[in-house]
């Protein structure tokens, strides 16, 4: 028995709870049983010995976090959920929150597992990371699990954790790890596309594409977390404060007060991208924003560069991710593409690393993951 416990259950939160409910109500619930027994927000939470059932997860935010619930803390949620008895317990953090990454330790100290698509713990302060990778460590102690936290639901983590502990010498990862920026470029930068890059971004923004602010998929900081967490599962010692990272917000639209101001003048630049692009075709190749893991010479990077129109990069639809390992067994990369974000396929890698914890609590044997 594996207990789960979800904090912030928000839209990511809501469709693995819509999952859990799936699976409990499956054949493979009896080899595999998976059960939820705690919510909290930053207002409420539900705490239960036993498991919630299917009627109060479908209307968890009206009867689990509704006006009964009790108010959130934190403190109590975890000391809770360390005395319940019955299996394995495992917190899944859905939020983007450093203060929540922060707790970690601390859940790992009770005895609690880790699951998250929070990217902090792994791509911030190297401090943070080192004591939950010691934590996580002991075969017989909890693990840390966070598939999700690159490419949501896309086997990458897992596939290069593969790769580490073979043997394998890991020589570049290369990679498209926002689906935003695979969304514009693939529609800006490509034979025959006549769209401006602001008109892209307007549209990109109006599909729910982009953050609230495009200028904070624009900076390069979401793939630089992504980057830096495959260069310290590959076993680098980098940081996001180290990376080189381009960021092609144009200078004078990255101080504006809101983000209908850089929408608003975000066409002054139009000129700029085109030259680039125009370039670009003129090569043969297309532009793409990519992450860059160096494994040997120490020159990872976040950046907008070129790749020819015969490169994988280059075909990619949509807003997909795709990322190419190359390494010592694999001298021709190992590619691995599909859909990068959304609710479903984040709650899908969260899922499938909680079935891991499943079965190796269940089986007995010595896994341990970080």
């Amino acid at each position: 028995m594996l207990n789960v416990a979800i904090v912030g259950p928000g839209l990511v939160g809501g469709a693995l709870i819509e999952q859990l409910v799936a699976h409990a109500q499956s054949p493979r619930f009896a080899r595999l049983p998976i059960t939820v027994v705690g919510l909290i927000n930053s207002k409420k939470m539900a705490l239960s010995s036993t498991a919630f059932t299917a009627a109060d997860l479908a209307q968890w935010q009206t009867t689990l976090l509704g006006d009964s619930a009790q108010p959130a803390d934190l403190s109590r949620f975890a000391d809770t959920l360390s005395a319940v008895s019955g299996g394995a317990t495992a917190v899944v953090d859905c939020t983007s929150s450093d203060a929540i990454a922060s707790l970690y330790p601390s859940w790992l100290v009770r005895g609690l597992h880790v699951v998250t698509p929070n990217k902090k713990a792994f791509s911030g302060d190297m401090s943070l990371f080192r004591e939950i990778e010691k934590l996580a460590s002991s075969p017989l102690g909890p693990s840390v699990y966070h598939e999700a936290t690159v490419g949501a639901g896309l086997p990458v983590l897992s596939t290069l954790n593969d790769l580490v502990r073979t043997g394998d010498r890991i020589i570049k990862i290369e990679g498209i790890f926002s689906g935003t920026l695979s969304y514009l470029f693939n529609n800006f930068s490509a034979p025959g596309a006549s769209h401006s890059f602001s008109a892209c971004v307007a549209v990109a923004k109006a599909n729910g594409y982009t953050e609230p602010d495009p200028r904070d998929d624009l900076n390069g900081m979401d793939v630089a977390r992504k980057v830096t967490i495959l260069g310290r599962v590959a076993g680098l010692d980098i940081g996001t404060d180290t990376l080189p990272v381009e960021n092609i917000v144009p200078e004078s639209l990255r101080a504006v007060s809101t983000a209908d101001e850089f929408m608003d003048r975000l066409p002054e630049f139009d000129e700029h991208f085109s030259q680039l692009n125009k370039e670009a075709l003129q090569s043969g190749s297309v532009l793409r924003y990519v992450g860059f893991v160096d494994g040997v010479g120490g020159q990872s990077s976040v950046k907008l560069a070129r790749y020819p129109l015969d490169h994988p990069f280059a075909s990619l639809k949509g807003s997909d991710n795709i990322i190419a390992f190359t390494t010592e067994r694999f001298p021709n990369p190992l590619i691995i593409q599909g859909a990068g974000a959304g609710a479903a396929v984040t709650a899908f890698g969260i899922f499938s690393d909680l079935i891991k914890i499943a079965e190796r609590f269940g089986s007995g044997l010595a896994d341990p993951k970080f």
